[in-house]
């Protein structure tokens, strides 16, 4: 044991020379916060959402313009917070219609129609 702890010390004028530090990107996590839009210009929506029975207004940075979308909608966005603000990657409605043929529908065959003789 005591030849791998002499291997591993290095004089530090040897082991700086030349050193490259790898650097990663570190990505954003990605978080959702559905609401209704109470402002929205080009750069910015505003949104209130109930959490708990509270109401909070939350602002958002776009990072593109936003169509289709005016006050009063409902929307659901994706966020990250880039350099300290909340930054909007997507805006888009909710979806309003029911999955066809999802959990809990029963589909019945019709019975054949009896003959009469």
């Amino acid at each position: 044991m005591a030849v791998l702890a002499f291997a591993a010390d290095k004089p530090v004028g040897e082991s700086s020379q030349g050193v490259v530090f790898k650097t990663t990107n570190v990505k954003a996590p990605k978080m959702n916060a559905r609401g209704k839009v109470v402002e929205i210009s080009d750069t910015v929506i505003k949104i209130t959402r109930r959490i708990k029975g509270n109401v909070e207004i939350m602002e958002f940075v776009l990072e593109n313009p936003v169509q289709d979308v005016v006050v009063n909608d409902s929307v659901k966005i994706v966020y990250s917070i880039k350099d300290g603000k909340m930054t909007a990657a997507r805006v888009a409605k909710p979806k309003t219609g029911k999955k066809s043929g999802g959990n809990g529908t029963k589909q019945t065959k019709e019975k054949p129609a009896s003959v009469l003789k």
